[in-house]
């Protein structure tokens, strides 16, 4: 529950930040062309708010909705979520935002999009400042990584060292060295000292992402670190710095292996109704091999950990000017895989991984972390920014769209057909949000 209590204060106070951030930016573009704005609302408020305030001599109502999907600024002489139509019949006034020119008007409409795309990059240029960059390079890696069955169809074998693709050089274990190799016709490895290339197939981005066991993931050493007392391993006689070679007569070249044998031992033992499982295990030590039997306990376990891995780190460390270009191309680097990663949600796969707010909870980690709470919230600010410019009705790029049409026809698009759009749009909006957040409800129960 306090888990499940901190994710949740994370994304309200993530989406609070970024919608304070989108609609100020529409506000204040607004106030620059003398255009009225007549409310600024962080979520939205049908029937009724949890607050509201205007100042003497305002014309702005400020408030706070109660349903979380978002917020608006509410412009005059302008058709958008509150569909008010009745101001639209009256003669059109100075201050109205339909009687200013198209190109003032296009301003207010982007304006949005540019401050969420901004926020992103200051986010991601103070984390660099303040925390630097911290990684682990693949080819420090020496170990190699450990790959599927379908990898190893392809050619990878266990304990290559990732080195390029496409001749780039793959740097850390993220998204991006996925998407490398996904979009890649060859991958340098490096296996047993030497360079080996292997071809690429076509390979969907988005299976490999969602491939259990990973496609690639990494190597962990099959030697033991320690043996807790009084359980099977340790009654066993099994010792620290033994290694593992084999389970139930399967081989074990890793502790990865090693895992993902307990895990499908669980799984038969609880299909079985079975409260323990029995597990027949090689180890090694001194270059001498021996075969014990032991029983694991009702949680499945053994009793045991696996040798840490003392890999060298990279650590890149900015001054306050110096994290400012860094964190541009990291926002620009971020939003291109973005960009990249939209083709897959027009897929059936695709459709079936899209995610509401439970997803989006779920990538804020489960303790309070200001490091991985900033990176999300510059994360989800990119997203804001490529979704609301997408040329959707009801959206900021909706509005772009017609507005490019008003300044190429040298006419406006009527206001019928301006409310059929926004109504138009807002239904698409909302089936994306009905769709995204059941696929989270079938997760959660499946």
């Amino acid at each position: 529950m306090e888990t499940f209590l901190i994710r949740v204060l994370q994304l309200i106070l993530s989406l609070s930040l970024l919608v304070i951030i989108h609609e100020g930016g529409h506000f204040v573009a607004a106030k620059i062309f003398k255009v009225r704005v007549e409310k600024f609302y962080i979520f939205f408020d049908p029937w009724f708010a949890l607050f509201r305030w205007k100042p003497k001599r305002s014309e702005t109502e400020y408030g706070v909705g109660w349903l979380p999907l978002g917020g608006y600024v509410k412009i005059a002489g302008m058709i958008d979520e509150s569909m008010d139509t009745e101001q639209m019949k009256k003669d059109p006034q100075p201050w109205e935002f339909r009687s200013k020119p198209a190109w003032q008007r296009l301003i207010i409409m982007v304006a949005g999009v540019v401050m969420n795309f901004l926020l992103a990059l200051f986010i991601y240029s103070m984390i660099l400042f303040h925390w630097g960059d911290s990684y682990i390079s693949l080819q420090d890696m020496t170990n190699g990584m450990k790959f599927n069955e379908t990898a190893q169809k392809i050619g990878f074998q266990d304990g290559d060292v990732l080195l390029s693709a496409d001749g780039k050089q793959l740097q850390r274990f993220d998204i991006n060295m996925y998407r490398a190799i996904a979009d890649a016709r060859e991958v340098t490895v490096l296996r047993h000292v030497q360079k080996k290339i292997i071809l690429m197939p076509e390979v969907s981005l988005l299976e490999m992402a969602k491939e259990n066991p990973p496609f690639i993931d990494v190597l962990i050493p099959n030697e033991i670190d320690s043996v807790l007392p009084n359980h099977a391993f340790a009654n066993a006689g099994i010792q620290k710095g033994d290694k593992i070679l084999a389970v139930n007569s399967q081989s074990v070249n890793s502790w990865n292996t090693f895992l993902q044998i307990m895990d499908d031992l669980k799984a038969d033992a609880l299909a079985k109704n079975e409260k323990t499982a029995t597990l027949s295990v090689v180890y090694g030590r001194n270059g001498v091999q021996d075969t014990v039997t032991c029983q694991t306990d009702t949680a499945f376990m053994v009793g045991t950990i696996a040798k840490k891995i003392d890999y060298r780190f990279t650590n890149l460390k900015y001054s306050f000017f110096e994290s400012f270009p860094a964190g541009i191309k990291l926002g620009v680097n971020t939003l291109k895989g973005y960009v990249d990663d939209m083709k897959y949600v027009f897929t059936k796969e695709g459709a079936k991984s899209l995610g509401g707010f439970g997803t989006i909870g779920s990538i804020f980690p489960k303790q309070w972390d200001w490091h991985k709470f900033w990176s999300m919230t510059a994360f989800l600010s990119i997203i804001l920014a490529f979704m609301n410019i997408l040329p959707i009705p009801a959206l900021d790029g909706g509005h772009v769209l017609f507005l490019f049409y008003e300044i190429i026809a040298r006419r406006k698009p009527s206001d019928k057909f301006m409310e059929y759009a926004q109504i138009t749009g807002m239904f698409i909006l909302f089936a994306l949000l009905i769709w995204a957040n059941f696929n989270d409800v079938l997760r959660f129960l499946f």
